[in-house]
């Protein structure tokens, strides 16, 4: 007589012989699945620690607010996570820009109160709303400078790398590739986000460049089609406090992949 084979049966009890086999079914997808999430992601590009730094709370600042066209601030006194000397790119909530607040209050002393997001050696304030987030300051420290330092030309350079929104690559969202990475970035950057030039080389010691146009201007409309694109393009480079500005001649881009 041949012996009874185990059989799954959904009201009885699962036998002792399928048990161990869906046990170890189970076991090797759920490995199967980390592993080849571990292998996915060790391709990946290490972007480096970015984040919106809530550990140091609420920073609030006074300096002098420049128009790139972006708005920048240069601290002239710090707290205690931002140093005064540092330059600041400035953004509102969400996938906002606050040149609209900026543009009343440019070349003047200002206080800014915020949460810092900074990624390397680019840093930047996301202002709260309102008069809290951005003011005329009442009052400043002996000897702090009434207008912004003169930018420092750094001559003409030719760099290759990736233009993003400087919000999310300096710390609300790891950087990514492809379509919905260039889609974020494009709605980041109509809102008035600053934009910011990811060069595979440091220039003068920064990996992150703020972008505008010729002579100062907003960046080119022809740069809103290379957005998230590897690409090389040519500008003038000068320094804006500790802020390097690339002002792109969108007539030099060229998609290198």
């Amino acid at each position: 007589m041949a012996r009874d084979k185990a059989f799954y049966v959904g009201y009885l009890a699962t036998p002792a012989t399928l048990r161990v086999f869906l046990w170890a079914v189970t076991a090797v997808l759920v490995i199967g699945a980390g592993a080849i999430g571990y292998a996915v992601g060790a391709t990946q590009d290490d972007p480096g620690s970015g984040a919106f730094r809530f550990d140091y709370g609420r920073q609030t600042v006074t300096g002098v607010l420049e128009l790139t066209p972006s708005p920048i601030l240069h601290v002239t006194q710090g707290s205690d996570q931002i140093p005064a000397g540092r330059t600041l790119m400035l953004s509102g909530q969400g996938k906002n820009g606050v040149v609209a607040r900026a543009n009343a209050l440019a070349g003047q002393r200002v206080t800014a109160s915020g949460v810092l997001l900074e990624r390397g050696d680019l840093d930047m304030l996301q202002l709260r709303g309102g008069r809290n987030g951005l003011s005329a300051a009442e009052d400043a420290a002996a000897g702090d400078p009434a207008a912004p330092p003169a930018p420092e030309p750094l001559g003409r350079w030719r760099l290759a790398g990736e233009i993003c929104d400087g919000k999310c690559y300096a710390g609300a969202m790891r950087p990514g590739t492809g379509l919905a990475h260039k889609a974020c970035a494009t709605l980041c950057l109509d809102g008035g986000i600053p934009p910011v030039f990811v060069s595979t080389q440091p220039v003068e010691g920064a990996e992150f460049l703020m972008i505008t146009g010729p002579g100062g201007a907003p960046m080119p409309d022809a740069a809103y089609d290379r957005i998230a694109q590897f690409i090389t393009v040519e500008g003038d480079i000068a320094r804006h406090g500790d802020l390097l500005v690339f002002a792109i001649d969108p007539d030099t881009i060229e998609v290198t992949r």
